[in-house]
């Protein structure tokens, strides 16, 4: 069943993807309270009895690795063993789930409830539901949904309990054990809690690995995390974390099973619960704490339409079959297995290929709603200075030319033929009449009318500028995170678009030269596989000429006349994250102290876009992202033109001005004066 390749670079079109089916649809003809207590019989892996959560801590505490790192952990620190073990108790205590089915019943009634609400559909891919139930029958499963919102985890459990699928162990953060009563009924219906950072603690560590690994050897329930470690507030996938990547791998490289079976799960939402919040955050606006009483609080949206969701359940991976010609297993034999170890660099290399594979498979099978192309087109027309907005007719055109597009790079796209394309963008401009608005036959972007002080610009205070701006930036942000959905399907085309652009001939080595430049600055920015600029170079060049945009010659690339409209769209696309790497490079060189620290960074990063944004110097009210700002330091730290530098009681950052201004100048257009990458083009 598992398949051992999860991505494919030629022919994007000629993908098959798997048709949908409305779990609501039924639900809304039926009682709730009948699904509440349904039979549910799963299968589990290889027939094994379902373990209650007391025996799965008994068989943590009895596991020769813990027995090992307690008594190393008690040598080291000169504590009694007994009191060591008292704590690894207390760990598993706090950590460890207490699946109920009464409780999985409860919320399963609940769910139903709050989602016919909320939403108009939830599709799934039945042959993904099918493929899924045949791999935990095979082999021990991990699922590794996307992750956008704080509903994902909750609808994969109800959507496993709908299709009678053995219910996942989740990896949740501690935030949610500190809600009363919500935080001990999500640990009822199969929530785990971690910490958020173990730093140097090798107990705690040592507790997490072996509880995880525990139940995944068993099989008693298929684990759960979300590989990019956090909700992604701007929509984009984020870099991936590797750490519970790489437990659920050992029993496989340990020779402890014969295989594991990762499942990439994509979950696209037409309408995010969280859209303001997200942008509030991203404008250094602190998230509200996860409480009781904030969630009965946020009630209000349950009056509102999020429209339909989409989940669509990957292709089994694999580990033997990623593994295979990669790993070479018998440097486990040569230690004992119960002593934990750091991985080898070949491991480590070996994991992070698999994350960024793992993740583009997501990406892979995201669906695009048509709010998507709007918001992208609505971002353009703002960038080029038409502040009036667009034509109605002209909007409905342009979406219609951009979804043609869009599906020949191979988009998930989910356009209704049954409507006429008028019909389809006023749908998607009433769901999220939040964030525009139809004034005189134009759409716009809803900036004034999102508060902000009235009266003439000069006679406003500082203060009540600076509020209107940050006002408006969070319905451009709102906006781009949509936008940002569709930025896997353009991205390697824009990153191409935009090296033609920039480059000062169209020598196909000179532009090959800026693309490799901005491909590896964008790294932490974007999922870019490690290792492949030259595949992604080719999968752009094919992309772009096959749409007609380009001629590529053996020593050239040639836009074509009907390629300028294309080349626009892709580099306006990406040009906001380029205007904010530039904004970055100026305020380190200009503004940045010896004194300044990785945490006061972003403060001051953003009070300095503030003051370039109301004095007309920027033009991009998206750069007041701080993903993109972090992002960006992380890329100039990366690159060696920041470095950290420890101190006595804290670590301050070192700019290297010569390499700053040198990367500006790139980022500006001018070539990168080392030899290009000799390569296979």
């Amino acid at each position: 069943m598992a398949s051992g390749t999860v991505y494919s670079q030629r022919d994007p079109m000629l993908k098959k993807r798997d048709d949908f089916e409305d779990v609501l649809e039924e639900r809304r003809n039926s009682s709730d309270l009948r699904y509440g207590l349904k039979c549910y019989t799963p299968v589990l892996y290889k027939g094994v009895t379902p373990c209650k959560p007391s025996m799965l801590k008994s068989m943590v505490l009895q596991s020769d690795q813990l027995h090992y790192v307690i008594k190393q952990f008690s040598k080291e620190t000169g504590r009694q063993t007994d009191s060591v073990q008292e704590e690894v108790s207390a760990i598993l205590d706090e950590m460890a789930h207490s699946l109920q089915l009464s409780t999985v019943r409860f919320f399963a009634f609940t769910l139903c409830k709050i989602f016919k609400s909320l939403f108009r559909s939830i599709c799934v891919n039945e042959e993904g539901i099918q493929r899924l139930q045949q791999a935990i029958q095979d082999h021990p499963v991990v699922l590794l949904p996307s992750h956008r919102s704080y509903m994902d985890f909750l609808l994969m459990s109800y959507l496993l309990y709908t299709y009678d699928l053995s219910l996942p162990v989740i990896a949740a953060g501690m935030d949610f054990m500190g809600m009363k009563f919500v935080g001990e009924m999500l640990r009822m219906s199969g929530a785990f809690f971690i910490r958020r950072s173990f730093g140097g603690n090798k107990l705690y560590w040592a507790v997490f690995s072996e509880y995880v690994k525990t139940m995944l050897k068993n099989g008693f329930a298929p684990v759960e995390f979300f590989l990019e470690g956090t909700r992604s507030r701007t929509s984009k996938s984020l870099t991936p974390k590797l750490g519970l990547l790489n437990i659920v791998m050992d029993p496989f490289l340990k020779g402890e099973v014969f295989d594991v079976n990762v499942v990439p799960v994509s979950i696209s939402y037409e309408r995010i619960l969280e859209e303001t919040l997200y942008a509030r955050e991203l404008l250094g606006i602190p998230k509200p704490k996860e409480s009781t009483s904030g969630l009965f609080k946020a009630r209000k949206v349950l009056r509102e339409d999020y429209g339909s969701i989409h989940v669509y359940f990957g292709q089994p991976v694999s580990v033997r079959s990623l593994a295979e010609g990669r790993v070479n297993r018998c440097q486990f034999n040569l230690v004992p297995r119960h002593i934990p170890g750091r991985p080898e660099e070949d491991i480590h290399n070996f994991v992070n290929d698999s994350a960024y594979k793992l993740v583009r498979a997501q990406e892979d099978n995201m669906v695009l709603k048509p709010w998507v192309l709007l918001a992208s087109l609505l971002l353009h027309n703002q960038a080029a200075g038409q502040e009036q907005g667009m034509a109605l007719d002209e909007l409905t055109a342009q979406a219609v030319w951009l979804r043609d597009l869009s599906r020949q790079y191979g988009a998930f796209l989910h356009w209704p033929e049954q409507m006429s394309p008028s019909e389809v963008v006023s749908s998607s401009l009433s769901l999220h009449r939040g964030l525009v608005r139809t004034c005189k036959g134009k759409v716009q972007l809803a900036l004034e009318h999102e508060g902000g002080a009235g009266g003439p610009v000069k006679s406003q205070s500082p203060a009540a500028l600076e509020e209107k701006l940050l006002s408006q930036a969070v319905i451009v942000l709102s906006c781009a995170s949509y936008r940002n959905q569709a930025l896997h399907v353009f991205l390697r085309p824009a990153l191409l678009a935009t090296a033609v652009h920039a480059a000062s001939s169209n020598q196909k080595q000179e532009v090959f030269s800026t693309f490799s430049f901005l491909r590896n600055i964008f790294s932490n920015e974007f999922i870019l596989c490690p290792g492949a600029t030259v595949q992604d170079f080719e999968e752009a060049c094919y992309l772009l000429v096959k749409t007609g945009a380009l001629q590529v010659t053996q020593q050239e690339v040639l836009v074509n006349e009907r390629g300028h409209r294309t080349l626009a769209l892709l580099v306006s696309m990406l040009d906001p994250f380029l205007q904010g790497y530039k904004a970055v490079c100026r305020f380190l060189c200009e503004e940045a102290t010896e004194a300044l620290t990785e945490k006061q960074f972003i403060p001051a990063i953003r009070k300095f876009i503030i003051k370039h944004l109301l004095a007309g110097r920027l033009r991009y009210v998206e750069v007041l992202s701080s993903d993109l700002q972090k992002n960006s330091l992380a890329a100039f730290l990366r690159l060696g033109a920041v470095e950290k530098i420890k101190g006595v009681d804290r670590e301050t950052l070192k700019v290297n001005v010569v390499m700053v201004n040198s990367l500006e100048d790139t980022l500006g257009g001018k070539l990168p004066t080392r030899k290009a990458v000799a390569a296979r083009l």
